[in-house]
């Protein structure tokens, strides 16, 4: 079975408490399970993961070379300037999705650069929990060959 890995970076743990005014009341675990009814729905596995740390964020990118999985990743923080993410997200074979709850290009500096968005093959942001949503139908339509 194909298996697509959403890795979630710093903050998101506090979804639903950390600004709502801004991330909205969902929690992560809401997400996921959005998540994980979408992947269910599209075939494919689904290891949902979140870190404050870097380094394991870098370890889970290699992890998904390493198995040919594609990605989804809402890198957060460390969308702004972490080389070491993006030299990892480099390794990647499978679909890369790239996903924001916000429109990062409505936030003040520096939320409006993500270096993640060199190597992804798409990136959804401003649609809350639904751009992760459409970033599970994108893979699922690449890994079928349906789209570029």
């Amino acid at each position: 079975m194909k298996t697509a890995l959403i890795l979630n970076g710093p903050n998101l743990n506090l979804l639903g408490t950390r600004e709502p005014q801004v991330y909205g009341s969902q929690t992560l675990d809401d997400v996921q399970t959005l998540c994980e009814r979408a992947c269910a729905a599209n075939g494919f596995a689904l290891e949902f993961r979140q870190t404050n740390h870097e380094g394991i964020l870098v370890d889970w990118i290699q992890e998904a070379a390493k198995r040919d999985a594609a990605v989804v990743i809402n890198p957060a923080g460390f969308s702004f300037g972490c080389v070491p993410v993006l030299d990892a997200l480099k390794l990647l074979r499978k679909p890369l999705i790239e996903v924001h709850l916000t429109n990062i290009h409505q936030r003040p500096a520096p939320y409006t650069h993500s270096l993640v968005s060199q190597v992804a093959n798409g990136v959804i942001c401003g649609l809350g929990s639904t751009g992760y949503l459409l970033a599970v139908r994108a893979v699922a339509e690449r890994l079928a060959g349906g789209a570029p």
